[in-house]
């Protein structure tokens, strides 16, 4: 799944992404970062992840820089 960050705090590590197939939301929770060489992303960066549902939302995991492909 490939996306651009909407928001992002640094300070907490939440956020949102919207979606490139369906411009959907998914939320970034604190932590996602956790294990990946990179410790922050900025608005309008584009990134690919994969989803997993928690409570019926869903969440950011496995997020890495970049396109796929690339």
């Amino acid at each position: 799944m490939q996306g651009v960050v909407k928001v992002y705090d640094p300070v907490t590590g939440a956020g949102v992404i919207v979606r490139d197939d369906d411009r959907s939301e998914v939320y970034l929770q604190p932590g996602a970062l956790d294990g990946s060489i990179f410790r922050s992303l900025r608005q309008g960066q584009r990134i690919v992840f994969e989803i997993e549902e928690q409570d019926g939302r869903p969440f950011a995991k496995s997020v890495r820089i970049g396109s796929d492909g690339y």
